[in-house]
Order: C-alpha cells, then sequence, then structure tokens
C-alpha cells in the first residue's frame, strides 16, 4: 500500500492529517490525491471499519491507487464531491483534506507544460480530456480577455503590455510552445525577476485553464453540508488567491459581502477556525523547495 512519493512529495503531511482529529472507525475524503501521500498517512490512522474517498482527475495519478479495502478512488474533478460521494451512498462524512495546486508529477512532466524549465507544448490541463488548453489561452482569447486572466490570477500590474505583446506576436505566428511563449515577452523578463514574472505568467494561465478559482468555490460551498457537526476540514493552499478564499470561508461562509446578523446582531457561520496558519519549518521546504509557500488552515463544522 505505498504511495509514490517521487510523484508527489506531501506538503504538510502530519499537520494537515492531524487538523482532521481522525476517529478509527470515521468517513474520510482526501479530494487531492497525488501520489496518494495524505491518503496513506489517512489509512494508517483508520481502524477497520474507516473508509477513505479520494478524488483525482488525472490520470496519471489514478495509476498510484492504494489497494485497501477500505479505500475508493473517484476518477474526477473535486468540484463533484456531493454528486460522487452520493453515488456511493455517503451522505456525510468526518473530514475532508484538500492539498490544492499543481503535484510534483505534473510540475516535472515536461510534456504536460505546466513548468516553466521545460520547452513544452502549451498545454497544462490537469484533465487531460478537456477541451481547453494554454494553446488556447494564448492563441485565441481577446487582448482584454487574455489581459484579465493575466492581472486576476497572476497579479501582474503590466498585464496590458503582455496582452498585447501575445496578440501581437501570435497574428504572423502561433505561440505553440512555453519557450516560444518566453522568447516574445523577452523584453519584460529583465534576468533577476524572469523567473519569478514567468511563474506569474504560468500560473495566470494555468488557474484559467483548469478553472481553480470556480473549482475551489464549488468545493468549500459544497463541505458545510457534508460534514457532520465537529467534522474538520484541512486545506492547504499555494499563493495568496487561493489562501484568501479558504480564509474568508472559514471566517464566514462567503467568498463576499459579510454574513447576515439575526434579530440579537448574531452571525451564524458554518465553520470555526482550529488553531493558527501554519506554515513549513525551515527544514520542510530544505526538504522540498515547493513547499515554501504552502499555506494550511483547519476548520471545524459548527
Amino acid at each position: 500500500m505505498m504511495a509514490t512519493m517521487s510523484y508527489h512529495d506531501p506538503v504538510l503531511l502530519f499537520e494537515s492529517v492531524d487538523g482532521l482529529k481522525i476517529k478509527p472507525n470515521g468517513v474520510y475524503v482526501d479530494v487531492t490525491f497525488g501520489g496518494g501521500g495524505h491518503s496513506t498517512e489517512i489509512l494508517k490512522r483508520l481502524g477497520e471499519e474507516g473508509r477513505l474517498f479520494a478524488f483525482d482527475q488525472d490520470e496519471d495519478a489514478v495509476k498510484n491507487e492504494l489497494e485497501d479495502d477500505r479505500f475508493v478512488l473517484i476518477n474526477e474533478n473535486f468540484r463533484f464531491i456531493s454528486r460522487f460521494l452520493r453515488f456511493h451512498g455517503v451522505k456525510k462524512v468526518d473530514g475532508i483534506l484538500a492539498d490544492l495546486g499543481v503535484s510534483s508529477h505534473q510540475f516535472d512532466s515536461a510534456e504536460r507544460g505546466f513548468s516553466t524549465r521545460f520547452d513544452a507544448e502549451l498545454d497544462m490541463r490537469m484533465n487531460i480530456n478537456d477541451s481547453l488548453s494554454a494553446f488556447e489561452v494564448i492563441n485565441e482569447y481577446g487582448e482584454q480577455e487574455l489581459s484579465n486572466v493575466l492581472f486576476q490570477y497572476g497579479e501582474l500590474r503590466n498585464s496590458r503590455v503582455l496582452a498585447r505583446e501575445i496578440v501581437q506576436a501570435r497574428s504572423e505566428e502561433e505561440i505553440k510552445t512555453s519557450f516560444e511563449l518566453k522568447e516574445v515577452l523577452k523584453r519584460y523578463l529583465p534576468k533577476a525577476k524572469e523567473h519569478k514574472i514567468l511563474a506569474q505568467i504560468f500560473q495566470a494561465v494555468r488557474i484559467e485553464v483548469n478553472q481553480e478559482m470556480e473549482v475551489l468555490k464549488e468545493f468549500l460551498v459544497q463541505t458545510p453540508e457534508l460534514l457532520v457537526s465537529g467534522g474538520r476540514l484541512s486545506v492547504i493552499s499555494y499563493h495568496s488567491l487561493e489562501d484568501r478564499l479558504v480564509k474568508r470561508f472559514i471566517q464566514t461562509g462567503l467568498f463576499e459581502g459579510e454574513p447576515e446578523k439575526d434579530f440579537y446582531g448574531n452571525v451564524s457561520v458554518p465553520f470555526k477556525k482550529v488553531g493558527k496558519l501554519i506554515v513549513p519549518t525551515k527544514e520542510e521546504i530544505k526538504k522540498n523547495n515547493r513547499a515554501r509557500s504552502a499555506k494550511l488552515r483547519i476548520a471545524e463544522k459548527n
């Protein structure tokens, strides 16, 4: 029942699983299975009666399925969590864990086009059956639409200039690979900041391709209904956009605006936060550089 650690080193492994406060006979969900690191740790803490459901839409991740009678892997996007748990006869669960973002394996698979390090076709689909890829975003989005993606999801202040440059270049020839995109934008990539800016551009396009913010919202709004009272939600995020959504939802049960007050001025929110924000230790970051931006938030269902 070994998880493939080389596929993806789980970040904040023990902290995130500790946050679930696992009951041996409970029902748990790991919505981002990947290499199975978090799932393996959860199964270690479950008794014979316990059950674990995991989600992953990536065909590569499915190859890491764990051999365990208490475990079910669902090859779907976790935005459909309630629907597929119902299909398996599950209406309520004791804990849900999400390790958001891209797995190490996806970054390291050159042909998937997630990484700025490799020259690969512009793809970035977490589910290779999806129709929208990075190629379409870069070559078919209008200038304004492209600028919005770079500004909203990459937090790039010069998004308009970058979008204009891309649109101009592609009018002469399609931009097919990550290095071609880099070449088109090279005058906006000063040596000292090249890696950082490229990472922001790739992040923006990846979020758009995989609808990551919409998926996260759709997932979060289902969690209060799924969790039993006292059930736990444990979420690891890797950039401020995700973390803001998670933090806000835990605080208010909403993504914008304020919760309504009752006649007595009290607000009813679905969760209470557990402990403080948890970030990786220096040792963990040294071992796994990708852990450097991770933030773990834990909440309990009221």
